[in-house]
C-alpha cells in the first residue's frame, strides 16, 4: 500500500533505503559512494502528472520527455488537470511533439479520470496489480507506464520494470556484464533490492 508521504518522510526513506541497498549489494554500495543521495524532490509528482509524463516518456531518453512535457505544460498550466488536456485539440498536442498514438493515449486517460471512470486517488489504497490492471485497460498504457505511475505517482518504493531498456544497461553496468540481461534476468537480479527496487530504479537511471 501507499504512504501519505510528507516531504520530511519521503527524503528519511530514501535514506533509509540507501543505506539497506549499500548493505544489501557491494556493487550498489560503490554506486551510492561515487553517486550520493537521491534529491527527494525530484521523485514523486502530482498523480495526474505521473501519469501524463509517463505517457509521455514511453520509448524516449528523459531529455526528450521533459522538453515534451514542458511545452505542454505551458499550455495546461503545472500540475496539469484532466480538463485542461481536454481542451487541448490532437494537432495542438502534436505540436508539443506527442505521437498520434500518444495524443490518444493521453485523451484517453484524461477523459477516464475527468469522467470519473479512472480514480486516481483510490488507487493509492490498491495493490499493485489492483494499480496495474486498472491502468492497462486504457488505450496506450502498457505494464511500464503503469509500472512508472506506481514509481512516481504513488510513491511506491518497491517496484521495478523489467522491461526499461535503462535499467537493464544500468544492471549491465553495474555487475559489469558482456551482454544486456533479459527483461527476465533483470528482474532476478532485482530481487537483491527488496523492499526497494523503486529507490534501486532511481539510482541506476541517475547514474547510468
Amino acid at each position: 500500500m501507499t504512504m501519505t508521504w510528507t516531504p520530511d518522510a519521503f527524503a528519511d526513506a530514501l535514506r533509509e533505503a540507501e543505506a539497506y541497498l549499500a548493505t544489501a549489494d557491494p556493487p550498489f554500495a560503490a554506486l551510492l559512494a561515487q553517486h550520493g543521495p537521491l534529491a527527494p524532490e525530484r521523485y514523486r509528482r502530482e498523480p495526474f502528472t505521473a501519469l501524463l509524463r509517463a505517457l509521455i516518456g514511453q520509448q524516449l531518453s528523459a531529455r526528450a520527455a521533459a522538453s515534451i512535457a514542458q511545452r505542454l505544460y505551458a499550455l495546461t498550466g503545472e500540475p496539469p488537470t484532466a480538463r485542461a488536456l481536454l481542451a487541448l485539440d490532437a494537432d495542438t498536442l502534436r505540436g508539443c511533439g506527442l505521437s498520434a498514438a500518444k495524443v490518444r493515449a493521453a485523451h484517453a486517460v484524461a477523459r477516464a479520470v475527468h469522467e470519473g471512470g479512472l480514480d486516481l486517488a483510490a488507487l493509492a489504497a490498491a495493490e499493485e496489480a489492483a494499480v496495474i490492471g486498472a491502468l492497462t485497460v486504457l488505450p496506450g498504457v502498457g505494464p511500464w507506464t503503469a509500472h512508472m505511475f506506481l514509481m512516481f505517482g504513488l510513491g511506491r518504493l518497491d517496484v521495478f520494470a523489467p522491461g526499461d531498456l535503462g535499467l537493464r544497461r544500468g544492471i549491465q553496468r553495474l555487475d559489469d556484464l558482456p551482454e544486456l540481461p533479459s527483461p527476465a534476468a533483470a528482474l532476478e537480479r532485482a530481487e537483491r533490492w527488496r523492499p526497494y527496487r523503486t529507490v534501486a530504479a532511481w539510482q541506476l537511471w541517475r547514474a547510468f
